[in-house]
């Protein structure tokens, strides 16, 4: 139950589709302005537990009333406009009133991750003391699931004020007006999903929040008139949850169903049940959520018919793990027309580009050897040759550009692999009070370094990979990622993320290292498993060093993408329990 409004019913009735008046694509000057008119229809958010039980119906209208309540407390406790909350982002409607109360307040919110992708209490309460430290907070709210950590996460800090939503909600609410709102105000800081040890805020103004809100609702998902819904379980305190899923249908007044992501990987199917149950025709995915929900069967008796945008982002695209989960529901309703590949990053607020809706994904395969050594992305099909299949992630959103560089600075021709630029009003204005990293990230006159390699094809760009995970061994270009995706993909018992590759510097050459989840229970098997891995690299041309960790070793991002450069620090630490053959069991 809701823990702070008193908005409980034993039996609540979800908040409809419909919200009964004229759809803006959110052209709004700010995000208070998008919901004081969504709050004039009767969408919102309704929030379900992990099983699929509805908590709590949360139209516009009552969030409005409550974010603007939530706003005079939080002034009660004397914060200034442009201070920061930290919120640990729960997926519930207490994080919706506190989030949209600094934007009514002219607080800048902060969100925060659960912790659901660090490895125990001190790594996750250092991490969240990293991010106070680096916004500068006054504030923190921290959820009641983890209320017992907030006297070690506030510990030593000068805060207004560090507890839970009901402590906040016992305070008084300021008998006062509330501040006029202006574009150009920070509305909130999104912390990379990458920032764990030196976490980066990326500021996102009201502006620019707004600017994408409206071309990912008017261009890239094209929302409708009457009819769509969103059923969403990615994490609020990464972009594409927090604004793809919560903060873009607000500002088009579209009905959202949210459920926790802290419980998506135990039951998956819970997510497809609730689109069945809804007629939702809007949800986003990385790979492995559709992964998942292919390996279990939990999901039965459902209709997908209505889904017309199944998005991928926040992660590298894998074709054949969507192409698994089509066949796997297509007799369930699912088309496979309605795979929407998407590109873009916190830095952009969320979306940069999207492919075109209703003819499904559209892939490259090319020639990799030739990529690796040549930086071109040569098209082949021929089995002799090695090859990867590339999903093209469509052409930049309207209003906004795209550049593939070389080395030199040169826009390169179609098919040359070189770095990704951006440029747009969908921007961040900077990294918090980082000036450094903010002017090697943006360039004066507006263009953002990515730090994605990548080549464009007939106007839609595709991505390669993250620059500085790039292996350079004998004048080739290795991806990593190439080595990942081919030992999960032919190695049986091998799953999505299952194998980390990188290089390390030893005796001054560099070195490719794979870590690899190993489930096997006998000295044979794993003996078995290493030998596999190494020949599907050595058909790569690539020796690499095989360590074998327990399952659920390898470190995450808050989004639940692979991060290499924090396995590589944990592997040089000497972090990782490696089994060998003798070692027992851990699977």
């Amino acid at each position: 139950m809701p823990t702070i409004t008193g908005f409980q019913d034993t039996t609540p009735s979800p908040v409809p589709t419909a919200s009964g008046q004229k759809r803006r694509h959110g052209d709004f000057a700010t995000f208070t302005e998008a919901l004081d008119y969504a709050a004039e229809g009767s969408a919102g958010y309704n929030i379900y537990s992990g099983r699929g039980v509805l908590l709590e119906a949360l139209p516009y209208s009552l969030l409005r009333e409550q974010a603007r309540e939530m706003a005079r407390r939080l002034l009660t406790l004397g914060l200034q406009a442009g201070d920061r909350v930290g919120l640990i982002a729960e997926s519930d409607g207490d994080f919706a009133r506190i989030f949209f109360g600094c934007q009514y307040a002219g607080l800048v919110a902060t969100p925060m991750p659960l912790p659901v992708a660090f490895g125990g209490r001190e790594t996750y309460v250092g991490t969240i003391r990293g991010m106070i430290e680096t916004a500068d907070v006054s504030a923190i709210v921290v959820p009641d699931i983890i209320a017992g950590w907030t006297d070690d996460i506030i510990a030593g800090f000068d805060l207004k004020f560090g507890g839970s939503p009901a402590q906040l909600m016992e305070l008084p609410a300021a008998d006062r007006p509330l501040p006029t709102i202006k574009p150009d105000d920070l509305s909130y800081l999104q912390f990379s999903s990458g920032s764990t040890r030196f976490p980066k805020g990326v500021c996102v103004t009201q502006r620019s929040g707004m600017a994408n809100a409206h071309s990912i609702s008017r261009d890239g998902l094209q929302v409708r008139e009457t009819g769509d819904r969103c059923v969403s379980w990615l994490p609020l305190y990464h972009d594409m949850g927090l604004v793809g899923f919560f903060l873009t249908p607000m500002a088009c007044q579209l009905t959202v169903d949210l459920l926790p992501t802290r419980e998506f990987a135990r039951r998956p199917h819970v997510w497809l049940d609730l689109m069945s149950r809804n007629k939702g025709t809007l949800s986003y995915s990385p790979s492995f959520g559709y992964d998942l929900c292919s390996r279990r069967s939990g999901a039965a008796d459902i209709d997908l018919s209505s889904w017309r945008v199944a998005g991928i982002g926040g992660d590298m695209i894998r074709p054949h793990i969507l192409e698994s989960f089509a066949e796997r529901f297509a007799s369930q309703g699912f088309d496979a027309r309605a795979f929407v590949a998407s590109y873009g990053m916190a830095e952009a607020t969320l979306a940069i580009s999207f492919a075109p809706l209703n003819v499904g994904l559209r892939t490259d395969t090319i020639d990799l050897r030739r990529l690796e050594t040549e930086g071109v992305a040569h098209p082949c099909n021929d089995p002799s040759h090695l090859l990867r299949t590339f999903v093209l992630c469509g052409e930049v959103l309207p209003g906004h550009e795209i550049e593939v560089r070389g080395a030199n600075g040169s826009i390169l021709p179609e098919r040359h692999v070189g770095t990704i630029y951006a440029r747009g009003p969908s921007l961040m204005s900077g990294y918090f009070r980082l000036p450094k990293e903010s002017a090697e990230a943006l360039s004066a006159d507006g263009w953002l370094n990515t730090g994605d390699l990548g080549y464009m094809l007939d106007n839609q760009v595709v991505v390669t990979g993250r620059a500085k995970d790039l292996i350079i061994i004998n004048g080739r270009n290795i991806w990593p990622q190439d080595l990942e995706w081919s030992a999960e993909n032919e190695i049986d018992g091998l799953r999505n993320h299952d194998v980390a590759v990188f290089s390390v510097e030893e005796n001054r050459e560099e070195k490719v290292v794979a870590l690899v989840h190993c489930r096997a229970t006998t000295p044979e098997a794993r003996t078995t498993l290493s030998e596999r891995v190494s020949s599907v690299f050595r058909r790569h041309g690539v020796d690499a060093t095989i360590i074998l960790l327990p399952p659920h070793s390898l470190p995450q991002t808050s989004s639940g993408k692979l991060t290499r450069a924090k396995a590589k620090t944990m592997l040089l630490a000497g972090a990782f329990n490696r089994l060998d053959e003798n070692t027992p069991s851990a699977a």
